[in-house]
């Protein structure tokens, strides 16, 4: 896939610190999008870009009473209609995993960008982070490493895949395509040992792209859960 133009390949720092805010305001339920922050996203993304702040804030509020199942729904289906641009192109590094706003002002973004902005926005509807896992794994299909955020609606269920490649989402047991590696949520890691045993090992912040993209999202808001 070509490169984004110049212009658009970094942020400016003014507009990852209002990125950063947003974030933060959004996902704690801290209110609505500042005025300042959509016209700078209006400014260097042009009116589409902000129209998608606006709409992922509504489908935040819209739908916090809703159902998981709907939830999971509304969000896998939101953000699966962006463009799938690897980090090379779109950020000129080899691995940048984008906040939400991020992510919504480019519209595109690779397999961790899809993952995060669905984990962070089900985080928000008031899906409990225990039911939600980042998973790394080994895609048959496309012979490479890929992430896809995993559902658990109970602790020992057969967790729900949201996937960016295949778009519907299905029970792990229905995806043999994909061979776990590791998972993590804000709260814990695991190791996967087979398909259906994970085992603790250690700490999310050890992973450093995590780490990195938490102090990007608390940076103006350091009191965000």
């Amino acid at each position: 896939m070509p490169p984004t133009s110049r212009r658009n390949n970094r942020l400016a720092p003014a507009l990852i610190s209002l990125l950063g805010l947003l974030g933060s305001l959004v996902w704690a339920h801290h209110g609505d999008i500042p005025e300042k922050l959509a016209q700078s996203i209006r400014k260097e993304f042009g009116a589409r870009a902000e129209i998608r702040l606006y709409q992922w804030q509504e489908l935040i509020h819209a739908n916090l009473d809703a159902g998981e199942g709907e939830k999971l729904e509304l969000v896998n289906d939101f953000f699966n209609g962006a463009r799938f641009i690897d980090d090379r192109h779109l950020w000129g590094q080899r691995d940048y995993w984008a906040t939400p706003t991020e992510f919504l002002a480019r519209d595109a973004g690779d397999c961790e960008d899809f993952s995060v902005a669905k984990y962070f926005t089900l985080k928000a509807m008031g899906v409990d982070i225990s039911k939600m896992r980042l998973t790394y794994v080994k895609s048959l299909t496309l012979d490479q490493a890929h992430m896809v955020l995993a559902y658990y609606p109970t602790p020992s269920s057969v967790p729900l895949v949201l996937d960016n490649v295949n778009k519907r989402i299905k029970p792990a047991t229905e995806r043999p395509d994909l061979v776990p590696v590791y998972s993590f949520n804000a709260d814990n890691l695991w190791l996967s040992r087979s398909r259906n045993e994970q085992v603790r090992a250690g700490n999310p912040s050890n992973l450093g792209q995590w780490r990195k993209l938490l102090q990007r999202m608390h940076k103006n808001n350091p009191e965000s859960p």
